[in-house]
């Protein structure tokens, strides 16, 4: 059975940037920008340089600008890691 909602972690090179559950998280790729909600298949994406918006469960947004790195989805855990990373 998929969960209600998805794990997210947001870390820097030498931090944790924000970590918590949410119901959608935007991401600009290499490939262009990708949305993740509940139940997306597995991905392994390369990211650019830009935005990452998160919705959290009550439907307020966390944004944080993103440099280089990656972002992996499994099982509604989003894992993003970037070179630098910070809320803005």
């Amino acid at each position: 059975m998929a969960s209600a909602s998805l794990t997210v972690t947001l870390v820097s090179a030498d931090q944790q940037v924000w970590s918590g559950e949410a119901s959608m998280v935007v991401a600009r790729t290499v490939e262009g920008e990708i949305g993740i909600l509940v139940g997306h298949e597995p991905l392994l994406a390369i990211l650019s340089s830009g935005e990452v918006r998160i919705t959290l469960l009550d439907g307020t947004k966390v944004v944080a600008e993103a440099d280089d790195g990656f972002l992996s989805v499994d099982n509604d855990i989003i894992s993003i890691v970037a070179r630098r990373a910070a809320l803005v």
